[in-house]
Parts: C-alpha cells; sequence; structure tokens
C-alpha cells in the first residue's frame, strides 16, 4: 500500500511554525495543534458524515506473532476486503517501528496505516527530544495511549488493533526477551505469557494453529515456519484473509526481533518455505483413507 500524499507539505501547513515543542510526545502535539491528521480524524468525510464501516473501507487481516528463544517474530497476510469484494492482494500489514519493535495491524486499513506511521514517529520524537529511547514498558504505554485517542472512531466501527512485537532490552535474561503485547479497542493491553498471539478475522483460526505447533519452535527458522504455516490454516478457513499467491507470486510478510534488533525477513526466504508448506499439505498422503473419498 503506498500513500500518496506528502506527509511533509501537510504537517507543515497545520501546525504553526510558533508553537511550542513542549511535550516528547508527537501524537499529543498533533492532538493540540492538528487533530484532524491524527487516525481518528481522517474517518469523516468533506460533509461531516462518516461512511459506513461495514463496506465503505477496506480492511486488512490476519497478524500472528510468535516468540522463540531470543527474539521474536511478526508476521501478516496481504489481503484487504472491502465487503464482499477483494480490495487489495499485496497490503503491508507488519511494520517495523524503530530498532527492537515491530507493528501489526488488523482492522480499516486506512487507520491502521496512519496508526503505524505514527507510532513509528512517536517513538523516535521521543528520542529525539530527551536523549533516549523508550523502554519497552513505555513503549506500550504509548501505543495504549493512541488506540485510546481512537476509541471514538472504534464506536462507529472504524476499529484498528495493533499487535506490538519487540526486544527487552532491560531483561536480565536474554533468551526470554521476547515480547508480545495486544491491545483492545479502548487502550487496554495485555502482555502474552503463552508465547504467541494473533489478531483479526482470521485469529481463531491461526491461534489454533499455532497452539498445536509451538511445541516446534525452537528458534526463528521454526518460528517462521509456525507463523506461516497458521496465516495458512486461517486463509483456508476464513475468507478476509489471504495466503500465499504462488500464481501472483504474493506472500505474508515477516519481522524477526533479537538482540541485534529488527529485520524485516526476504520474501524469497518466506516464499521457499510457504511452497514447501503447501507442498507437504498437498501430499496424496494428507488426504485421508480411501484417497479422499468415503463409502456411502
Amino acid at each position: 500500500m503506498i500513500w500518496p500524499h506528502s506527509d511533509k507539505l501537510a504537517f507543515n501547513q497545520s501546525i504553526s511554525p510558533t508553537s511550542a515543542m513542549d511535550s516528547s510526545s508527537f501524537s499529543e502535539m498533533l492532538r493540540r495543534q492538528a487533530p484532524h491528521l491524527l487516525p481518528a480524524g481522517s474517518t469523516v468525510g468533506s460533509d461531516g458524515v462518516p461512511p459506513s464501516p461495514t463496506n465503505a473501507l477496506p480492511h486488512g487481516t490476519t497478524i500472528v506473532a510468535v516468540k522463540f528463544p531470543g527474539g521474536v517474530l511478526i508476521a501478516g497476510d496481504r489481503r484487504s476486503t472491502q465487503g464482499n469484494m477483494i480490495a487489495g492482494r499485496d497490503v503491508q500489514k507488519v511494520y517495523v517501528t524503530d530498532d527492537y519493535t515491530a507493528t501489526g495491524i488488523a482492522g480499516t486499513a486506512a487507520i491502521a496505516v496512519e496508526f503505524a506511521r505514527l507510532y513509528a514517529v512517536e517513538l523516535e520524537h521521543y528520542e529525539k527530544l530527551e536523549g533516549v529511547p523508550l523502554t519497552f514498558a513505555g513503549k506500550v504505554n504509548r501505543l495504549a495511549i493512541m488506540v485510546r485517542g481512537n476509541l471514538g472512531a472504534a464506536l462507529q466501527g472504524f476499529i484498528a488493533l495493533p499487535l506490538l512485537v519487540g526486544y527487552d532490552l532491560d531483561d536480565s535474561d536474554s533468551q526470554a526477551a521476547g515480547r508480545i503485547v495486544s491491545f483492545d479497542a479502548a487502550g487496554g493491553w495485555n502482555l502474552e505469557v503463552e508465547g504467541y498471539q494473533s489478531v483479526g478475522s482470521g485469529s481463531i483460526f491461526a491461534k489454533s494453529s499455532i497452539k498445536k505447533l509451538y511445541s516446534r519452535v525452537t528458534d526463528a527458522e521454526s518460528a517462521l515456519r509456525v507463523a506461516v504455516e497458521a496465516l495458512y490454516d486461517a486463509a483456508d478457513d476464513d475468507s478476509a484473509t489471504g495466503g500465499p499467491d504462488l500464481v501472483r507470486g504474493i506472500y505474508p510478510t515477516a519481522v524477526v526481533i533479537g538482540a541485534e534488533g529488527a529485520e524485516e525477513i526476504p520474501e524469497q526466504r518466506i516464499a521457499a518455505l510457504a511452497r514447501e508448506v503447501i507442498e507437504t499439505r498437498s501430499r496424496a498422503d494428507t488426504s485421508g483413507p480411501h484417497d479422499g473419498k468415503a463409502e456411502l
């Protein structure tokens, strides 16, 4: 998904050059100076009436996150839907937000993209003003405040829920420093202790898949395979989730975070793994007895 507008031009025209930069929160500054630039401020049309949330705007799903010894991985499918139509097949839903965190957001696509972009600026803005990066707990609180600020739009149906993953540099145990945090529409957050989580319309199927496969996770490579299999299972049962598209060459995107920082996993690596998963699922001996045919 490509942002068609000039953020720099809109920002410069909206905020007075004489405004005081007295807040380390970029989103709070926007709330005071240019609230229409916030994600929640973009859901109302020029006539003052918001569009119908059920089918007027594209929605994106599904996001999965998996912890492994020494880090955490987050992955997302590429499909967005608009009602019963496929609005996009190559949507980016997973974003690196700083050196040690990444977010994946499901829900109304326009708000989700703005959330991810604004959150990345929020973290960078704090570090530039304060001279030190936020702790992981601070990053969670900042994102919770942003999600809570979108509550009005969420009540109208324009909901976007982030899934935050990161590596906690303050944890003395480097093998257990991976973090997964989920949020509700009111800004409440939950630190996942089971080692995996999923959000989006296909999250039920994805999470059930991970639950059965999580015992196999021993490193980043096995975590990536489990994530790809979970997205494949979600796409098999949820029409709003897109599985690997071998014809168009479209595959899930993923980010892995460890002690060395956040890194986007190359598409070629995910494509090879997706083909392997599909080939395994397509074997003749996986159809069940009698070649998939049952006697009546």
